[in-house]
């Protein structure tokens, strides 16, 4: 079967900042654009024209907002299918709900790809004004069935549509297992959500055993200058590394050279980046919030502890360096255990749903 001739309008947000929904978007549109799909893309986080009204506070939602919804007019009336990129808060509000109500307007059936593990706090106070807005959309989907159960619970039915992991740029590691001088990485961003300050306390105990060790926190964010006061304070700061933004191949390049990754997570959906590590063959560690459990499985994929607790997940990872066979059992179930989120798995199942909310004359062009 085939996409070729599919013409797509993708609204999301693309990098910079890179971010689990920016690096999907921008994923998501080279891979269909290499299967021949016509891809539009309505960019939500565009750059503003001309620059100077970034700096002003009150023209610069109007400066973002007003050439968002031009261009979502104009690519609703001429593709056959709008898929939004959507998430919770404000950002539904300004731009899913808008890209959800031209396509309806315009004729255009429109699937909405939902992800956010703030999604249920979200839901229980504007579950009505979603469930109205939903109405008018062909297909709700989601990438666990973590979201699919949130949503299933405020009386909106969605489709699975997992992440798809880039793994031909993610790649097993070649070299070995290293318990004796471990480098441990996060590549979450510094916000408080992802509680860094986890992963620092935990690193700060393992490294009293085991002086060698490293930790990367490769992202950036407002937490950054409170991080780095708390690793001098737990007398690490030699041993941790704040990287900052990294592209796409600097991520891969951190992950070859890494021995566990920890998602410290308090909030989690389903995050590309315990994906990733699966598909680097890099062991992982993961607080049990959101979705992670749907994504993994405790002793078989990963290691899972509960959230915010620094004994807990010192505990998990002084257990891999003390038993590296287990470290290579979760290689080696992970590296099997990702293959579902490959791209041909994952191309089949967004076939699959754009085939069912397409008109029957252009569904029969796309199988080819």
């Amino acid at each position: 079967m085939s996409l070729g001739g599919v013409r797509l309008a993708l609204v999301g947000p693309l990098p910079p900042p890179a971010g689990g929904m920016a690096n999907q978007t921008r994923q998501l549109a080279d891979k269909l654009a290499a299967e021949g799909v016509r891809v539009e893309l309505v960019q939500t986080n565009a750059p503003y024209r001309p620059a100077w009204l970034a700096s002003v506070r009150g023209l610069r939602a109007a400066g973002r907002l007003l050439p968002f919804l031009c261009a979502l007019w104009r690519a609703a009336g001429r593709n056959d299918l709008m898929h939004v990129m959507a998430n919770s808060g404000w950002s539904w509000h300004l731009f899913a709900a808008p890209a959800i109500w031209i396509a309806h307007l315009r004729g255009c059936p429109v699937i909405v790809n939902y992800r956010g593990g703030e999604a249920a706090s979200f839901l229980e106070r504007q579950a009505a004004v979603v469930r109205f807005t939903m109405r008018r959309a062909a297909l709700l989907a989601v990438p666990s069935g973590f979201l699919q159960g949130v949503f299933a619970g405020f009386g909106m039915r969605a489709e699975v549509l997992p992440n798809a992991v880039d793994v031909e740029r993610f790649v097993p590691r070649a070299r070995a297992f290293r318990p004796d001088a471990p480098h441990f990485i996060v590549t979450r961003n510094l916000e408080a959500i992802y509680d860094n300050e986890t992963a620092l306390r935990a690193f700060a105990r393992v490294r009293a055993r085991c002086p060698d060790a490293r930790l990367t926190l490769a992202g950036e964010g407002p937490e950054l200058a409170r991080l780095q006061a708390l690793a001098a304070q737990l007398g690490v700061t030699a041993s941790v590394h704040f990287a900052g933004r990294l592209g796409r191949e600097q991520v891969a390049a951190l992950y070859a050279d890494a021995d566990v990754m920890i998602n410290p997570s308090r909030v989690d959906n389903t995050p590309n980046s315990v994906l990733e590590s699966l598909a680097c063959g890099v062991p992982v560690v993961s607080t049990r919030v959101g979705g992670v459990p749907f994504l993994v499985e405790d002793g078989r994929t990963a290691l899972m502890v509960p959230p915010a607790d620094p004994d807990a997940m010192a505990q998990a990872l002084l257990h891999l360096l003390d038993h590296p066979d287990t470290a290579a059992t979760l290689r080696a179930e992970g590296l099997t255990h990702v293959a579902q989120f490959a791209w041909p798995a994952v191309r089949q199942r967004i076939e699959n749903a754009y085939r069912s909310v397409l008109p029957a004359t252009q569904a029969g062009g796309a199988s080819g």
